[in-house]
Formats: C-alpha cells, sequence, structure tokens
C-alpha cells in the first residue's frame, strides 16, 4: 500500500531544479517509508530506475563500487546487467537505499554526479550516516532533506479523505470556528490518529484489519528495531541512547517534563550524556526540545543544553511505550477509550508530545522557555516576533504561564496560542485552536 506523503512535491522540486548538479539524500527515522515513496517516485517520474539496497544488495555490488567506478561506461553496464534495468541518459533514475550502510557507494556520489548521466537519490538514517563518515569525503554535490512519519493530513488522505484538510486550513486562516458537530467528528479523526500514529506499517494494519491488537503489535515490532538499533549504538560508542528511549513516558510524566540525567545511571559522565543526547536526536526516532533562556529571535544564541525535554518522534510509539509492562499488545477496548479521551492516563504528556511532532514536521526546532515560577510550553520564531504556546490536554482553558509571559515579553509577540480539545476562537490577544491545528502554525 502506498500513500500519499507531501514529501513527494519535494522530490519533484529537486527533480526539477537540481537532478544533474546534485544527488537527493533523504534522511529519517527507519520505517517511516522512505524507501516506498522513493520507488513510487521512480516509477512515475522515470522511464526507468535502479534501487540497490544496500542492506540486502551489498554482495551483489560492493566488488562494482570497489573495482569499476573508476571506469563509469564499465560501472553502468555491470549495474545494469546485475539488476536487468536499461539505463537511458537522463531518463533513468539511481536509488541507494540505507547508504549508511556502505560510505563508499555514497563518497561515489561526487563522480557520479559529475558525470551526469542520471539522477541520483539516497536514502538513509542519519545517526548512522553521521558513524560512518570517518573515512570518506563526504560530498558536496548532497542536497538533504528530512522525512518524518504521517503527518494528521496525510493520515485522513491514507483514509480516503482529501477534503477535512482543506477546510481545516480555510478556517484556520480566517479564524473560523468548525462549530461543534463538526468539530467533534475531527476531533474524533485526531485521536485516533495520535493513537495509532503516522508509522507507514500501522496505518496499513489499521486500514486492512480495524483491529487495534494488531496495529499495537506493529508498534511493538517498531520499538524492538528501534531498541536493538541503539543498542548497537551504545555498545559501540558507549552512548546510553536506549535508555534514554525506553525512559520517555516516565519523564514526560513528571511534573517537569524535563529529562533527567540520572535516568542514564550514576557514572554517566556529562560529556558522554551530550553524546548520548545527540546521537539519539540524529537518528530521528526522538525530538528534542531546549530551554531558551532569552526568548527572543534567535533562540539558539540562548539554548540551554541542560534543561531539555524528549519526546518521541511518533505519538503513537509513545502510546505503545506507556503500556510497554504488559506482555501482550494493547487490548481495542483500551484504545478506544484512548481515543475517545476516557482512558484515565496522563493525556497531558501525549497531546503535548503530539503537538512537539507537528512543529517538527512544519519545519519548527523545538523551544520552550521556564521563567519564575511559570514555563510556556512551546516558542516559535515567526519573522522578527514569537508565538508562544501552552498547551491544554482538555477543554480546560486557563493559561497562568501564557499571562506571565505576554506581561513579560508583550514587545516580542506576535500571536498568542492556546492549543487544546476544543473548537477555535480568539478571545482578546489569545487564539486558542484545536489540536489538530498545530500543522497550520507558522
Amino acid at each position: 500500500m502506498v500513500f500519499k506523503r507531501k514529501i513527494y512535491d519535494k522530490l519533484l522540486d529537486w527533480k526539477a531544479n537540481w537532478a544533474g548538479e546534485r544527488a537527493l539524500l533523504i534522511q529519517g527515522a527507519r520505517r517511516i517509508g522512505k524507501s516506498t515513496i522513493v520507488e513510487e517516485f521512480a516509477k512515475n517520474e522515470y522511464d526507468t530506475y535502479i534501487l540497490i539496497n544496500f542492506q540486502t544488495d551489498l554482495s551483489k555490488v560492493e566488488e562494482l563500487f570497489k573495482n569499476d567506478i573508476s571506469e563509469l561506461d564499465t560501472f553502468f553496464r555491470n549495474l545494469s546487467l546485475i539488476y536487468g534495468k536499461r539505463l537511458i541518459e537522463r531518463k533513468s533514475l539511481i536509488i541507494f537505499d540505507e547508504v549508511q550502510l556502505y560510505p563508499t557507494a555514497r563518497q561515489s556520489i561526487k563522480q557520479l554526479v559529475a558525470d551526469g548521466r542520471y539522477d541520483y537519490i539516497e536514502t538513509g538514517s542519519l545517526i548512522t550516516l553521521k558513524q560512518n563518515v570517518e573515512k570518506i569525503l563526504i560530498p558536496s554535490e548532497e542536497k538533504s532533506i528530512n522525512m518524518y512519519p504521517l503527518d494528521f493530513e496525510e493520515f485522513l488522505w491514507a483514509k480516503g479523505d482529501f477534503v477535512t484538510a482543506e477546510i481545516l486550513r480555510d478556517c484556520f486562516s480566517n479564524l473560523k470556528p468548525l462549530g461543534q458537530t463538526a468539530h467533534r467528528k475531527v476531533l474524533k479523526d485526531y485521536m485516533l490518529y495520535v493513537a495509532v500514529g503516522g508509522m507507514p506499517q500501522a496505518i496499513v494494519e489499521l486500514l486492512e484489519t480495524n483491529d487495534f491488537s494488531r496495529v499495537d503489535e506493529v508498534k511493538r515490532d517498531i520499538l524492538r528495531l528501534y531498541r536493538d538499533d541503539l543498542k548497537k549504538l551504545d555498545s559501540k560508542y558507549k552512548f546510553s541512547t536506549s535508555l534514554i528511549l525506553d525512559s520517555i513516558p516516565s519523564e514526560l510524566s513528571t511534573q517537569s517534563k524535563l529529562f533527567r540525567s540520572v535516568v542514564l545511571g550514576k557514572n554517566s559522565r556529562a560529556s558522554k550524556t551530550y553524546s548520548s543526547y545527540e546521537a539519539i536526536k540524529d537518528s530521528m526516532i526522538v525530538n528534542i526540545a531546549n530551554n531558551c533562556t532569552d526568548p527572543s529571535v534567535g533562540m539558539n544564541r540562548t539554548k540551554d543544553f541542560v534543561k531539555q525535554k524528549i519526546y518521541m518522534g511518533d505519538t503513537g510509539l509513545l502510546v505503545t511505550q506507556i503500556f510497554a509492562d504488559s506482555k501482550e499488545p494493547i487490548e481495542q477496548s483500551i484504545y478506544k477509550q484512548l481515543i475517545i479521551d476516557k482512558l484515565g492516563v496522563n493525556m497531558g504528556m501525549v497531546m503535548e508530545n503530539a503537538v512537539a511532532q507537528a512543529l517538527v514536521m512544519s519545519g519548527y526546532e523545538l523551544f520552550f522557555h521556564k521563567f519564575d515560577r511559570y514555563e510556556v510550553d512551546f516558542l516559535l520564531a515567526s519573522g522578527k516576533k514569537l508565538l508562544p504556546i501552552e498547551v491544554k490536554s482538555s477543554s480546560y482553558s486557563s493559561h497562568k504561564s501564557l499571562d506571565e509571559f505576554q506581561s513579560k515579553y508583550s514587545d516580542r509577540i506576535k500571536c498568542s496560542y492556546v492549543i487544546y480539545s476544543k473548537d477555535l476562537k480568539r478571545e482578546g490577544n489569545i487564539t486558542y485552536i484545536p489540536f489538530y491545528m498545530t500543522m497550520f502554525l507558522h
């Protein structure tokens, strides 16, 4: 099952404006659909293509890259023979899938792009891309983009709904509430998305079986894969990334939600801990928010690396993590209760995670601001001004922290937002938007 993905437009833009001059490198966590969308793009936009999966095909092509890359006519001829695909000049695409597993191939991009006969797309995980470059020259002929799990709009598309997101976008732009009937319907769809998440395999299982226990089993398999990958990294570099992954639900459930390095063990040194944070961030399995000590445009200038919050990159995986103590997949009834917000678990951390995920997918770096006894959940930069955000997991709309922030930094604010479970409204200088409109913030 191939889903419509927004990144497809970025692939088209690269083909129109950069192909022939630069290869395209698509970075993202595993199992988010990188290979699927690239192959679909190749089928639709090129006469022929060759997909080299370095996880499964290395034994077939390793000798080719070592011996023939200096003689490109021979290289392309043998590549065509191995895959049984004809290469047509300026009409064929060569895909390096899981390129992080074979850095030699990535290094060859410089020579291949300079040759100019064909176009090239690479896919890979950033964490191992960074770790596997010690002995190679990173090609400057790469244009890189990030890819994430499906966002809410893509989730609606997957369900066959190509109308709702456009209506929501118009309502957000014109500050028009949906009305209670429509709002309840969209919120229910959104909570289904939060519970299931945006991992393509989980969504396929939902659409094909509508069995939440099977969906949960798929997500547990993905988490096991992530955990195994991180443990290999821990063993090699003496990191603590797998401990960070396992600790996210408990740390987000604390009042401060700040990640405490104490969970990494008594012998965790600051430098080692910092490396672990950076490594797991590069995995794109998680999203990290930093405290901004002086809230103004250019927040990287005052980024506090000590005070951090760590969110799961996919909220559906967080939901599965919360119930990880159970040996069996989450039952149907638990998912259904979660979707209608009747489960009784800490929904605050789940919904804050969902907001963080939506903001990252929109291209924002995550910042929050702690001051006095207060805290603004997220700070976004918009032009020369700030967009402070407070997240409410229920319909409760009190916002003391946001009020204090506005009083203290009124000259720095473009617009203030409360993101909550009710319909859109504007009161005073605060805009209240439902969770499902977070993706429109700019």
